[in-house]
């Protein structure tokens, strides 16, 4: 009967292995889709979890995991992906490699700054992740824990979460006392570009490439959607979004 039990349970495993999950995109996180009724992990990537902060001299907390989030959602939510699996993890989930429009999607999500390599189950974007930390790209930018030094101490009920470099972040020292740090200081560990609080809306048109800015009460500030990955961004004020040469929006 035990020796039944461990084939069927293999077997089973094995099913859930060889299946190509292949279909529409619903994004669970930054690293966790949902694929044609499949829960798929993606390979050797690690995103912020959704509760997860991240740290600059002027906002000691940002809501880094849940931006993450969202940037992942409107890049491929609904979207199709064809996926190869490779594994299964503890929680049953597929660990499999993505592709949208023949892209990469982990590869994509490392090189933008999104996620981090996970190195303790592949070097696939290891490389990709240490081009992405030279430039500061995404949260490249900011103080930030790794995402699985983050869950290990959620588990351990650790109510302080101190800045590590584990991930290939740049490192930074918060100082929490508002004269603590020069502007230019702040900015470099934060831009603006990143940053949830700032409100004004950096928009690149598809039709023209004119680089147009929305600020709040505007009739399409709403509906606009920022990509940092395209080089739109946030900006903190109407002279900051000139000075970088963007013009207001008309309506």
């Amino acid at each position: 009967m035990f020796r039944t039990f461990i084939f069927a349970t293999a077997l089973a495993a094995a099913q859930i292995v060889s299946a190509e999950p292949y279909g529409v995109i619903r994004v669970i996180d930054g690293d966790t889709f949902r694929i044609d009724g499949i829960t798929v992990r993606l390979h050797a990537i690690d995103a912020p979890e959704r509760d997860q902060t991240c740290q600059d001299a002027s906002r000691p907390n940002w809501a880094c995991g849940e931006w993450v989030r969202k940037e992942v959602r409107s890049r491929y939510d609904g979207r199709t992906a064809r996926c190869t699996a490779l594994d299964t993890d503890r929680y049953g989930r597929v660990v499999a490699k993505c592709r949208v429009d023949g892209q990469d999607v982990g590869e994509r999500l490392v090189s933008d700054g999104l996620a981090f390599a996970y190195r303790t189950y592949g070097l696939d974007y290891d490389l990709v992740e240490k081009r992405a930390a030279v430039t500061g790209r995404g949260l490249h930018a900011t103080g930030i824990m790794s995402p699985s030094d983050f869950r290990a101490r959620q588990r351990a009920g650790a109510t302080q979460t101190p800045v590590r470099a584990s991930t290939g972040a740049k490192t930074v020292t918060v100082n929490r006392e508002t004269g603590g740090a020069t502007q230019s200081a702040k900015q470099s560990w934060l831009p603006n570009l990143l940053n949830p609080g700032c409100k004004i809306k950096g928009n690149i048109s598809l039709n023209s490439g004119e680089r147009i800015y929305h600020v709040p009460g505007q009739e399409h500030y709403g509906k606009t959607r920022i990509s940092v990955s395209k080089g739109e961004r946030w900006f903190c004020s109407e002279a900051e979004a000139r000075a970088a040469g963007w013009r207001k929006a008309r309506n």
